[in-house]
């Protein structure tokens, strides 16, 4: 078994942390079990054998947790593929909108409500104001990635938005935008500053927020007043990251995001008995790259912050996208613009052929004698399985 960076420090201190820690999720622990076992043949093997020579090859399972490493480039590629036949011929725009980090402590006890409500506001933001005809005038396509950490794998909350530069009108028509974004930053910034703020008054006055220690404070309505009332005077800034004038590189540009976990293994440089060593980015934009060490505890803890809640979906659609009306705005849009521009490319595709297309590589060619014919002869279930 060729284990991974992550496995090798689960493997070596996860059992301590466990137990010296209460304040895991359940989430976290699933995640953390199946970092262990991926791949390692806990979770089952698939045999395949070459019928010319007799040769057998054992496969071990992956665990498919989305906070797993080892397991996101597959979903990553179907996902991308999936996404180039909704693409439609407008320029594409890239924005990112961040909570300010005083708020940390509050979400990250109230995980669950407090990042759907940023998945609304974020939305809501956007296609109120693209509908607005001093903007767009009409409803454009939006895909919206959460993510919450920084290079140091600390606690980072922001959400990545891609837009399309057009969308429908009211009237069904296709209204498209210029190679510049087209709502400024400033009325970006103070629409969604409002709904954000307004959202999570409304919850805390319908009384849904928990509070942890470090912000039991806040249960104090004078205490939630002034709190509130300083969010809304700091300048939050959300900002304009990409502008895509290639249709498809948009979505290969959004790949990156999508499955990312927050942190891969090729970022980490070495992993000793006791600690963990990292590359990060420079602080500021031209800074040369950084190396951060931490013990295996501090490194896990960071890591496992990320977790998602069980059954949250990070990854959302809204405007034409929207699940509920995507085809039908689908159609309408190509037969307006006169064309679909894309197509998938790996519809119905097995793993194999996935594999081959993407990654050059057939896994059906015996290793030992060339025959390009091996077969699956059976499973192995393991005791995690």
């Amino acid at each position: 078994m060729n284990e991974s960076k992550i496995q090798k420090i689960w493997q070596a201190s996860y059992q301590a942390f466990s137990e010296s820690s209460c304040f895991l999720s359940d989430g976290q622990k699933k995640a953390s079990r199946a970092i262990l076992s991926c791949k390692t043949g806990n979770l089952g093997v698939n045999i395949s054998q070459c019928p010319e020579c007799g040769h057998v090859e054992f496969h071990n399972n992956s665990c498919r947790n989305r906070s797993c490493p080892n397991c996101q480039a597959i979903n990553k590629e179907i996902w991308v593929d999936k996404r180039r036949a909704e693409v439609i011929d407008t320029p594409y725009f890239h924005v990112v909108f961040t909570l300010p980090h005083e708020l940390n402590p509050l979400v990250y006890c109230n995980q669950q409500p407090l990042y759907d409500l940023l998945h609304r506001c974020c939305a809501r933001t956007l296609l109120e104001l693209s509908g607005d005809k001093k903007w767009l005038g009409a409803t454009p396509g939006i895909i919206q990635v959460l993510h919450t950490w920084n290079q140091e794998l600390d606690y980072h909350v922001h959400m990545h938005c891609i837009i399309s530069g057009g969308g429908i009108t009211s009237d069904h028509k296709l209204r498209k935008t210029k190679d510049t974004f087209f709502i400024p930053v400033r009325i970006l910034r103070d629409k969604f500053k409002g709904k954000y703020l307004d959202g999570l008054d409304s919850l805390y006055k319908k009384r849904q927020l928990h509070f942890s220690s470090s912000c039991e404070n806040l249960q104090n309505s004078y205490t939630w007043s002034g709190f509130r009332d300083k969010l809304y005077k700091k300048d939050w800034c959300p900002y304009i990251k990409e502008t895509f004038n290639g249709f498809g590189n948009a979505i290969e540009y959004l790949g990156r995001y999508t499955h990312k976990i927050a942190i891969s293994n090729s970022r980490i440089l070495s992993v000793t008995e006791d600690q963990v060593s990292f590359s990060a980015r420079g602080k500021k934009p031209g800074d040369p790259r950084r190396t951060v060490t931490l013990s295996h505890e501090g490194f896990m803890r960071r890591y496992l912050m990320h977790v998602l809640p069980d059954g949250f979906q990070k990854i959302r659609y809204y405007g034409f996208l929207n699940n509920r009306g995507k085809s039908k705005n689908l159609k309408l849009i190509f037969t307006l613009q006169g064309h679909q521009r894309f197509k998938a490319r790996y519809t119905g595709l097995s793993i194999a052929e996935l594999i081959k297309a993407v990654w050059k590589t057939d896994i059906c060619i015996c290793p030992k004698c060339g025959c390009c014919g091996m077969q699956n002869i059976g499973r192995t279930y393991g005791p995690s399985s």
